[in-house]
């Protein structure tokens, strides 16, 4: 008792920085997107981990250091769906690109479905990226406002030069958007009631 009543503000100045210590370092890590223009997002969090699952061409589970699971949707391209032509394919893709492999996630959004939407790199490579050049997911321009000017770009003449190359999806002569198919099969579960 002696001690603190004879020096009360080395014990507050403690305290404060114990406690400014500790929210600092339970706030997400940012990151700034390099070369990001004034309309992309301002800043990202990052999360690092482990690929553990690959749910679809565009779909992935990763396990983090703590060993809590985050569910990512791969922001800016659409790969087709697991029943639909080369939806096989493009998670065969994926998998090969990142299964078991640790790599960081920058996102800025969870959508509807409580995914985190997010690019994710490996050693550096943009795998949302590398699925487009394969031809096995379609630059998702429903959605590329939430991309930055460099990133709807690179995505765009990925898609463009798959397309012109006939690889991956683009042997087909007409594939269809996985937004389609999923509009279509929709219709259809509403029409079979």
């Amino acid at each position: 008792m002696r001690y603190r009543s004879q020096h009360p503000s080395k014990l507050v100045w403690l305290l404060s920085l114990a406690l400014s210590v500790a929210v600092s370092c339970s706030r997400p890590a940012e990151r700034k997107f390099a070369g990001a223009p004034a309309d992309a997002p301002v800043a990202a969090q990052t999360l690092t981990g482990l690929v553990v699952r690959i749910a679809d061409g565009d779909t992935v589970t990763v396990l983090d250091a703590s060993y809590a699971q985050h569910r990512i949707r791969l922001q800016g391209i659409d790969a087709p769906e697991s029943h639909q032509a080369f939806g096989t394919q493009s998670k065969k893709s994926l998998s090969q690109l990142i299964f078991n492999k640790t790599v960081t996630v920058a996102y800025n959004k969870t959508d509807q479905y409580g995914r985190m939407v997010g690019k994710i790199l490996l050693d550096g490579k943009d795998i949302n990226l590398e699925q487009v050049k394969a031809g096995m997911a379609w630059h998702y321009k429903d959605y590329e406002r939430e991309q930055t000017a460099e990133d709807r770009d690179l995505y765009a003449q990925a898609e463009d030069e798959a397309r012109s190359a006939r690889r991956g999806l683009w042997v087909d002569a007409n594939p269809v958007e996985p937004s389609a198919f999923r509009k279509e099969q929709k219709e259809e579960r509403r029409n079979a009631r």
